[in-house]
């Protein structure tokens, strides 16, 4: 296994200028049953397609090219505007969805990374390492390489009698002695711009897929007098591809593995790491304790010292420090300091929590502001609502904010109490300090300062039940 050679901090980064990533992403993934394109599939929350871009950029790429194919019009929206998406109209084979790439990369005197678009473990330090070898040696190709102690199905690295590279042979075109070979290729390559599309060039289809192998290259540019070279991972994990819904859910393990450990290394403690689920672009600051079963997805950032779950799902929701947040759903809100929700809420796009206000048990906010240090404890709807601070809202408030059309707005100034089980019909203003009592319908505006009631009219007749007895059924 050829090593890089060790140099000045900045050594790779230098050697790895001027570097081009080529993403495939045309394939139709038949085995994963689905009616959308493999890549679209997504690795906590992120999809698979995207996991290979991000991989590229983050190794350096200067700039990433996508290959679409089949269902481009779900693929391409996800790489559109960071990457260069090309088409291969037909899929025939990995050389020729490279080749599908030539025009875009014209003129370009680098290096050419070729990754797979469905395999989302790839690390980007690998691609770096990749390329610095390359650009030591000045090789045509390397190949990302892998030990495997059931190689089945991956292409083997067949090297010559001085353990050098000769080919890579394909599962299905492999003699018995090849098959039995257990370096495999990974699918990765760091090619030599000018050597690759030359080499292309000379690929055909003369196999028992009757496709274009990429594979092909490394034997033509062998025989072209240039260097092909193998850099072998120990880490065989980074070249899992997701071919089916139980690869899906390995490659999910992995990555769920990799950024939680991350997380504790930083500070954050995770009661159960195999019940978190973390998507890759989730903050989280230190002494923060994530209870079992939470799923934190989107761009969540998750101050200190708060403690999330159990039984929790954030989506693209801020959470300040010191917050509380139990059994909740919430999609795009937003709690500030010392704000605390649950169990069993429902914070829904809009809502947000003020510093040390309190939404309770089974309590549905949407599209509403809950001022400082009010609090919402629990049974209540609020929906399209402004509430001040200091305001106490009754068990089983609900701001009527829809009329079969519109909706319409509520505002609770500060200081107002909202007696139990109130219905407050927007648009409608409560004024400051006032009170509502319980059991009330508000239609009207409330006066700062009054009392609010919106009762019918109690009745009572006497002697009634005697006067009608209920014959019970047996």
């Amino acid at each position: 296994m050829r090593k890089v050679r060790a140099g000045r901090p900045g050594d790779i980064e230098r050697r790895c200028m001027e570097t081009a990533a080529i993403i495939l992403a045309a394939g139709a993934g038949t085995r994963m049953k689905s009616k959308k394109p493999k890549v679209v599939h997504e690795v906590l929350g992120r999809p698979l397609v995207r996991w290979a871009v991000e991989a590229a950029k983050k190794a350096g790429a200067d700039r990433v090219v996508t290959v679409v194919g089949h269902g481009r019009e779900q693929v391409a929206p996800l790489v559109e505007g960071d990457t260069e998406v090309v088409v291969q109209t037909q899929q025939r084979g990995t050389a020729d969805a490279v080749l599908a790439a030539k025009d875009a990369l014209a003129g370009f005197d680098g290096a050419v990374v070729v990754l797979s678009g469905d395999s989302p473990l790839i690390r980007p330090d690998t691609i770096r390492e990749m390329c610095a070898l390359r650009a030591e040696h000045n090789a045509a190709v390397v190949v990302l390489t892998m030990e495997l102690a059931n190689p089945f199905g991956y292409g083997r690295i067949v090297r010559d009698g001085a353990g050098e590279v000769a080919r890579i042979v394909e599962q299905k075109d492999a003699s018995p002695e090849e098959a039995a070979i257990t370096e495999c290729n990974s699918g990765f390559y760091c090619f030599d711009a000018a050597a690759l599309f030359e080499a292309l060039a000379q690929v055909d289809a003369n196999n028992a897929q009757g496709e274009f192998y990429l594979t092909d290259v490394l034997a033509i540019a062998r025989e072209a007098g240039r260097a092909v070279l193998a850099y072998k991972t120990d880490d065989a994990e980074q070249c899992l591809g997701v071919n089916s819904r139980g690869q899906l859910a390995e490659a999910t393990r992995v990555m769920q593995r990799r950024i939680n450990e991350a997380h504790m290394a930083a500070g954050v403690t995770l009661w159960d790491p195999a019940t978190a689920y973390i998507g890759p672009e989730v903050t989280i600051a230190a002494d923060v304790e994530v209870l079992p079963n939470v799923i934190l997805m989107g761009r969540p950032a998750i101050g200190e010292d708060s403690l999330i779950g159990p039984n929790t799902r954030l989506t693209d929701t801020c959470v300040g420090v010191g917050c509380t947040v139990d059994e909740t759903v919430a999609v795009s809100a937003r709690l500030d300091d010392g704000a605390s929700c649950g169990p069993r809420a429902y914070l829904r796009p809009g809502a947000h929590l003020c510093e040390g206000s309190k939404a309770g048990t089974h309590v549905e906010i949407k599209k509403s502001t809950v001022g400082k240090g009010s609090k919402v404890p629990h049974l209540s709807y609020i929906g399209d609502a402004t509430i001040g601070e200091g305001v106490n809202i009754g068990a089983g408030t609900i701001t009527c904010n829809y009329d079969g059309a519109n909706k319409h707005a509520t505002v609770i100034e500060d200081g107002v109490f909202v007696g139990s089980d109130t219905m407050l019909v927007a648009p409608v203003t409560i004024g400051e300090g006032a009170l509502v009592g319980a059991g009330s319908t508000i239609t009207k505006n409330v006066s700062p300062g009054a009392l609010a009631l919106g009762r019918a009219r109690q009745s009572e007749i006497a002697g009634w039940v005697a006067a009608h007895p209920i014959e019970k059924k047996k």
